[in-house]
């Protein structure tokens, strides 16, 4: 399979990240749907561990561990593809142009298009959580939110705050939103100077490390370990990679890409335009949230987007499919 962008369908899948996680999450899926809950069963064997009851009682702090936060977000997407495989008879090879995930998400999609399992994409992901987690002492490190900034102003901000510390841009989710990653007094600084240059809000985000920034390397290190010894299929559809913006299909790419994406900018904001320039007209979040239909809606308004996290939103998948096919 050639690398470039498939026009058979005007249809992508994406997948959340971390930070669309909630207590409850998934549990009316596996109340009402055999195939979700067979998805929660293996992802909890995968990992010798009760993460469904975490996800599903909480509390929320325990939750929100990025080593559980992770595997859990990967376990509610995939619960609901299996659903719309099952009930709604989706089929991804056939109807998808693209798939994509923001930062975590990316296991997701990839799981989703076949390239690894649903045991795989859990065990990496407590892997991966862990390991970013651990590579910066808590209170070290810090992540801002600057709105009303585009890329570029973002970039130039996280230098002039950098100085001897590390900052440097994390995220561009969507124009005039870009979250800023590194050392604590560094993102500090970067939200007065944001603020100085006319951005409409600068933000500290409540997130325990500094992801996505050179300050991970020791988590893409421990990433490049777990990931030679798993085993990454072709997708079935093309990845849209956060690093490259772009699609790709190789799986030594796809490896490769996964460790980078550790300490790289999540690109979100040109993966969309990505997609749109190459025909896709229509994005369905797959897993809790709506946070990228969102983002989406801000990157592109010619886009419709929809999610699917519930049993309601099963139903008004398949209300929408008998009315209009998905092409």
């Amino acid at each position: 399979m050639s690398d470039g962008p498939r026009l058979t369908s005007r249809t992508a899948f994406i997948f959340p990240g971390q930070g669309s996680q909630a207590v409850g999450m998934g549990k009316a899926l596996a109340e009402n749907f055999p195939a979700a809950k067979a998805v929660f069963d293996a992802v909890d064997e995968a990992l010798a561990a009760p993460l469904s009851r975490i996800m599903w009682e909480g509390p929320a702090e325990t939750l929100t561990l990025t080593a559980n936060a992770q595997p859990a977000l990967m376990a509610v997407s995939l619960a609901a593809l299996r659903v719309l495989e099952a009930e709604a008879g989706l089929d991804l090879a056939r109807e998808a142009a693209f798939v994509a995930g923001h930062s975590l998400g990316e296991y997701s999609a990839l799981a989703a298009a076949g390239a690894l399992t649903v045991s795989d994409a859990a065990r990496l992901l407590r892997i991966r959580g862990l390991a970013m987690q651990e590579a910066v002492p808590v209170g070290e490190g810090a992540m801002a939110a600057l709105l009303g900034l585009d890329y570029d102003q973002a970039v130039a901000v996280a230098a002039e705050a950098a100085g001897d510390d590390v900052c440097e841009a994390a995220n561009d989710n969507a124009p005039g939103q870009v979250v800023v990653s590194g050392s604590k007094a560094a993102v500090e600084r970067a939200i007065v100077i944001a603020k100085a240059k006319g951005a409409l809000k600068a933000v500290l985000l409540p997130v325990s490390a500094p992801f996505h920034c050179r300050l991970m390397a020791p988590a893409a290190r421990a990433m490049e370990v777990a990931l030679a010894g798993a085993t990454v299929k072709a997708p079935c559809v093309p990845l849209v990679s956060n690093v490259r913006a772009a699609a790709v299909t190789d799986p030594a790419d796809i490896v490769r890409l996964l460790v980078e994406q550790v300490t790289g900018t999540v690109r979100w904001r040109e993966s969309v335009a990505y997609m749109a320039g190459a025909g896709v007209n229509r994005m369905v979040e797959v897993g809790a949230g709506k946070v990228l239909c969102g983002l989406v809606k801000r990157v592109d308004k010619a886009i419709t987007s929809t999610n699917v996290g519930t049993p309601e939103d099963v139903a008004a998948f398949i209300a929408a499919r008998n009315a209009a096919p998905v092409a």
